[in-house]
């Protein structure tokens, strides 16, 4: 009667060229071999696999650094005397262009989503504060979401604007002559 080991490294050798990568043993007992050639367990085989470039890459991490950073650009911005709002979407501008020369991955899905949010929510405030606010409350009944629609769209635009310009920016500081 043989062990279920010899069983086992027989199978192995008979079938090493054609066995499948769900077949990998990492238990215990398993070689290092097919430890380190293991795909990461049942959920990473169950999750669907993207081409490269459609692969999703947000990340939570740093949509929360990127989303402080644009409100940040956005406050700093409307602190300018005599621009408004204007300053906002320069300060926002900024951010966004700080974010794609410094960093070394483009992060338009992170940067664009956070300056949409900054500058939506600094619209909507700012229409809140800059007129009497039972009046600022009846205004934001009326025309709420188109005033959200118009900040966000064209904070969207600005973050994303900035980015690129960043990231060519990063690109051609980098590129060798």
């Amino acid at each position: 009667m043989q062990r279920t080991d010899e069983r086992r490294d027989r199978h192995r050798a008979d079938t090493d060229g054609f066995r499948d990568d769900s077949e990998v043993d990492t238990g215990p007992r398993a070689s290092a071999r097919d430890r380190d050639s293991g795909d990461g367990g049942l959920l990473r085989r169950l999750r669907p696999s993207f081409p490269s470039a459609l692969r999703p890459s947000f990340s939570v991490r740093s949509f929360l650094v990127v989303l402080a950073l644009s409100v940040v650009g956005v406050v700093a911005g409307g602190a300018i005397p005599l621009v408004g709002a204007l300053g906002q979407f320069l300060g926002l501008f900024a951010a966004a262009f700080a974010i794609g020369a410094v960093g070394s991955r483009s992060r338009y899905l992170e940067v664009g989503l956070a300056g949409a949010v900054a500058a939506g929510l600094a619209f909507v405030l700012g229409t809140l504060t800059s007129v009497f606010t039972p009046l600022a409350v009846g205004v934001l009944a009326d025309y709420g979401v188109a005033i959200a629609g118009v900040g966000t769209g064209t904070g969207l635009l600005a973050a994303l604007l900035g980015h690129y310009f960043g990231r060519d920016l990063r690109d051609g500081l980098t590129r060798e002559v």
